[in-house]
């Protein structure tokens, strides 16, 4: 099976849709079919070790993100000439913007049946980015467009799925979820991880991974910690638009001396020790679709904090394998107070995360492989 998947981020960008978008592209490949990717060009450094083809079109950095990069590959000679060579079976759209109209595109062009993810709270991105409710409804609407020229459309969960529906969205929606694979780290990487970011010595490590971005709710976050009583450090790992003010609002609640800003984190075996090092993983997040970090922190034994009735919440069994919290920081507070206060409790809590939230990438694509076969056919 030859199965092209088009992408508006990608490696070395490993958010949530580029980390997607590489694992799909990497078990498909692993599993000994042809899995390609197109994607705006960025320095993903030597190509000789992955299972799939990157098919990129030269992008320019996006001025408020600079990290993330954009273009247009109808205008790109080169990845043109690349895309006609190849003969697809299937193509798989993970965006509604650029890359995505790209890949309809390409479906139409070949008579080629056409699968869409549905990723993100996109009305939240239009809101943010131009302050106007009659434009985000308006983006809205291209963003249902979309997803109604697809043969299937897929949610990454079932809250995701009533989102796209809110948005106007009537047709079926196929809940697919996302995987996540489960590693293991020695005691001298975590020794390692520690020495690294400084986190020796016997405080509780509090982690958040993600943008930094408020759509995260992450003044929940540190509006909680400054209300806990016991001691602890804050670890936020990843990099965003907002970094800035999140640094001035820990400062002004008295807890920048206890918050560790790492960066963007994008050696895997780093980030899985820092999973591992953390005590606690907190993502309130109302805005996530998937929280696919909370995944990755029960893969390494360490539960989460989740906002009840979030997306992010709907692999946890409170008080069993996660805890929950009301959208609230004086409750978030109590909750983590509580958790902290019981150590015990809390590592046999990771431990029923670890065997109950990870669902391995291999078997996954197993279940992405039936539906491809089934459009195909």
């Amino acid at each position: 099976m030859r199965i092209i998947q088009f992408s508006d981020s990608f490696l070395p960008i490993m958010d949530g849709v580029g980390n997607v978008v590489y694992q799909y592209a990497l078990n498909l490949g692993l599993k000994g079919h042809e899995s390609y990717v197109v994607a705006p060009q960025t320095d993903t450094g030597y190509r000789g070790g992955y299972p799939f083809e990157i098919v990129d079109y030269i992008g320019l950095p996006l001025l408020r993100m600079k990290s993330y990069t954009i273009g247009m590959p109808v205008m790109d000679r080169h990845c043109q000439n690349r895309l006609n060579a190849i003969e697809a079976d299937i193509v798989h759209v993970h965006s509604p913007f650029i890359a995505g109209q790209a890949g309809i595109s390409y479906a139409q062009k070949n008579g080629l049946p056409l699968v869409g993810t549905f990723h993100s709270k996109y009305y939240d991105d239009f809101i943010q980015i131009t302050g106007v409710e009659l434009l985000a409804e308006v983006g809205v609407k291209h963003v249902v467009n979309f997803y109604e020229k697809c043969d299937e459309v897929w949610a990454v969960s079932a809250s995701s799925a009533d989102t796209l529906r809110g948005y106007g969205y009537g047709g079926e929606i196929q809940v697919m979820p996302n995987g996540t694979d489960i590693h293991t780290v020695t005691d001298e990487q975590v020794e390692a991880v520690s020495r690294q970011f400084g986190l020796e010595g016997g405080a509780p490590i509090l982690l958040f991974v993600g943008q930094i971005n408020w759509k995260k709710n992450l003044r929940r976050v540190l509006e909680a910690c400054a209300k806990l009583r016991c001691p602890f450090r804050l670890v936020l790992a990843g990099q965003g638009p907002h970094e800035r003010d999140v640094r001035q609002l820990a400062e002004q609640l008295g807890i920048a001396e206890r918050t560790l800003f790492t960066g963007h984190i994008t050696d895997a075996n780093t980030l899985n020790a820092l999973y591992s090092r953390a005590d606690l993983f907190l993502f309130p997040s109302l805005y996530d679709t998937s929280g696919l970090v909370v995944r990755e922190a029960a893969a390494m034994g360490t539960p989460s904090v989740t906002a009840r009735g979030s997306s992010a919440a709907e692999c946890i069994e409170d008080g069993v394998n996660g805890l929950l919290c009301e959208d609230d920081s004086d409750d978030l507070a109590r909750v983590v107070d509580a958790a902290l206060s019981n150590p015990e409790s809390l590592v046999q809590m990771g431990r029923r995360a670890h065997d109950t939230i990870p669902i391995p990438w291999t078997t996954l694509v197993d279940d992405v492989l039936e539906r491809y076969a089934a459009l195909i056919g």
